[in-house]
């Protein structure tokens, strides 16, 4: 069964509560419930759903997290009266921090991740006629950002040990329409950008890197999104650097973000600002309020002590996780010298469960008091794809003979495999203390040992 549970939904139930960030062990319950002992299985409690004690009743970690500085930095935009780009400092402030921050000569701040990707496309001349190679393992945006273009998104088939874009299959998926390749760092590990870059290279194809889940995340010490033309961040409510909505462009090259200045600002130039009123082509408003970067601006200051956590507990999980059989822990390609691990990933092989069903684990997970949800969805099948590729203007642009070769070009088996096992938990859940790790690794234990009578219940 495939989980429709949205990553927005999902991220936002998983860090539903009011624990912080700096919450102790949650305490545990000493006795257990009538009948329980009896039907103790491999020394591991009877599960929630089988009328046993939850693994945890408390919540995960609370997001945001926001103290005085998010405030004065709240009130220091209001009480400026400066509110926008252009007449405030925030933005530019932002802007330059975060360049510094990802080792990127230059940063755009934008409305979000999805109007970072749009603007870079823009500014890549994507349009009518053009193929954009991406992965079928992402956020909706990805792809809406190219049909919003007007080009045809192109599916390169997941690597389902990674779970991301299987950079092996790249070279052989460009043709002479590919514009841009976009692959995407998903939950916050690497993609494979040598392989990648080492294609896109050879026939003279930019990369744009999709980094919306990849706040700090590294390939071979370097930041990702500084090793593609450009790279392009989120700061989304359920982002690791968060703002509610906002996103970034960061880019080494100084016309580049001219253009995408240009069509971020209803294609007016920095000089062409104030009352003087005119055009440099087709546009948008897609700016940052100064609001949105005073508030990122006091994020920031806990975004590496928040990182290191991560760090900390993810491999701490990944042990405790890898010593179950049936569930495997995302795999990160050896040039990925950091994640940000805006999902902690795995995959469950139900023939270790009894044959229990995924949407059956991921109940009693959930009963116990891990907040787990199956991910995405294939995207490479959703049914706005055939509506918005049979749409009249699609059909003028490529004709019935192309758009039905696209159909077949974009066959993804590994994906559909990836999206009936993928496990996720939230980015939240990593920020509490090793405990909670533990909670994790005992609650699937306790699932295991009791698989057979869930899968009959």
């Amino acid at each position: 069964m495939t989980s429709r549970v949205s990553r927005r939904r999902f991220l936002a139930v998983a860090a539903a509560g009011v624990a912080s960030a700096a919450a102790v062990d949650p305490p545990r319950a000493s006795a257990a419930p009538a009948g329980a002992t009896a039907a103790m299985g491999n020394g591991v409690g009877v599960p929630a759903l089988l009328g046993g004690r939850p693994v945890r009743t408390e919540p995960f970690p609370a997001w945001p997290i926001a103290d005085s500085r998010e405030e004065q930095a709240l009130l220091g935009v209001l009480r400026s009266g400066k509110w926008g780009r252009g007449v405030g400092e925030q933005v530019k402030q932002f802007e330059r921090a975060y360049a510094e921050l990802t080792g990127a000569r230059h940063c755009l701040a934008t409305a979000n991740g999805t109007s970072a990707l749009l603007t870079s496309l823009y500014a890549l001349d994507v349009g009518p006629g053009d193929e954009v190679i991406v992965p079928p393992y992402t956020f909706v945006a990805t792809v809406n950002s190219v049909l919003l273009r007007h080009a045809l998104p192109m599916f390169v088939d997941t690597d389902v040990e990674t779970f991301q874009i299987d950079a092996r299959k790249v070279a052989a998926a460009i043709t002479d329409r590919t514009r841009v390749i976009v692959p995407v760092h998903l939950g916050g590990s690497a993609a494979d950008l040598d392989t990648i870059l080492a294609a896109a290279q050879a026939r003279n194809v930019p990369v744009l890197e999709d980094a919306c889940q990849a706040h700090l995340a590294e390939w071979k010490g370097r930041k990702v999104g500084t090793l593609g033309k450009a790279g392009c961040f989120s700061f989304q409510a359920s982002k690791n650097l968060n703002a509610g909505e906002g996103g970034a462009i960061v880019t080494d090259d100084p016309a580049f973000l001219e253009a995408c200045y240009t069509f971020h600002n209803n294609s007016r130039t920095r000089s062409t600002s104030g009352d003087n009123f005119s055009y440099r082509g087709t546009g948008a408003n897609l700016r940052l309020t100064e609001f949105q970067a005073a508030v990122l601006q006091a994020q920031m200051t806990r975004l590496e002590a928040q990182a290191r956590t991560r760090d900390d507990n993810a491999a701490y999980l990944t042990g405790l996780l890898g010593e179950i059989p049936g569930l495997t822990p995302a795999r990160r390609y050896e040039g990925c010298t950091r994640s940000a691990y805006h999902l902690y990933m795995f995959r469950y092989d139900a023939s270790h469960f009894a044959g229990l069903p995924r949407a059956r684990f991921l109940e009693a997970l959930k009963a116990e008091g891990i907040p787990a949800a199956g991910g995405y969805s294939p995207l490479h099948k959703e049914p706005f794809l055939d509506d918005t590729l049979g749409s009249r203007g699609y059909r003028r642009i490529y004709g019935e003979r192309l758009l039905a070769e696209w159909r077949e070009r974009n066959q993804c088996p590994q994906n559909e495999r990836l999206c009936r096992e993928a496990v996720w938990l939230g980015q939240t859940m990593l920020l509490g203390p090793r405990g909670d790790m533990d909670h994790v690794a005992e609650a699937a234990r306790k699932v295991q040992a009791h698989a057979a009578r869930l899968a009959a219940s």
